[in-house]
C-alpha cells in the first residue's frame, strides 16, 4: 500500500519500491479491497523480496517494523513506522492501517522535496 500511495500523490517526484525480506508472492486481497475505496487497483501490484529491487543507495527506506527480520538496504535516512500487518485484518481495520500510510507516506514525501530543493 505504502508504494501505491507515494504513487498516487508524490509519484511526479518519488521512485517508490515495495518489499519485504520475506514475501508472501501474493498481494493481500483485503489490502487491494482497502485501496479500490481511494480509486486504485493494487492488484495490477506484486508481491516482491528486497532481491528485485537493487542494491543501489536510496534517499529513504522505510520499514514496518521488522524485528529480527530486517536485513540492510543502504539509505541516507530510515524511517521505522511501526505499521501493523494488514494480514488477516478486516477491511476496516485494513482501512485505517492505509490511512496511517497514507499519512506518513506525505509527510514523507513533504519532507523529501524539502531537503531535495535545498
Amino acid at each position: 500500500m505504502a508504494e501505491a500511495l507515494a504513487r498516487l500523490h508524490a509519484g511526479d517526484v518519488l521512485d517508490a519500491h515495495s518489499a519485504g525480506s520475506k514475501p508472501s508472492g501474493v498481494i493481500n486481497p483485503v489490502a487491494i479491497a482497502a485501496m479500490a475505496e481511494l480509486g486504485y487497483d493494487l492488484s495490477t501490484h506484486h508481491s516482491k523480496s528486497l532481491d528485485e529491487i537493487g542494491t543501489q543507495e536510496y534517499d529513504a527506506v522505510v520499514t514496518m517494523g521488522c524485528g529480527d527480520a530486517c536485513p540492510f538496504v543502504p539509505a541516507k535516512h530510515r524511517f521505522d513506522w511501526n505499521i501493523r500487518d494488514p494480514k488477516g485484518k478486516t477491511i476496516e481495520e485494513v482501512s485505517h492501517i492505509r490511512d496511517f500510510i497514507d499519512t506518513k507516506v506525505r509527510e514523507l514525501a513533504n519532507e523529501l522535496c524539502r531537503v531535495q530543493s535545498r
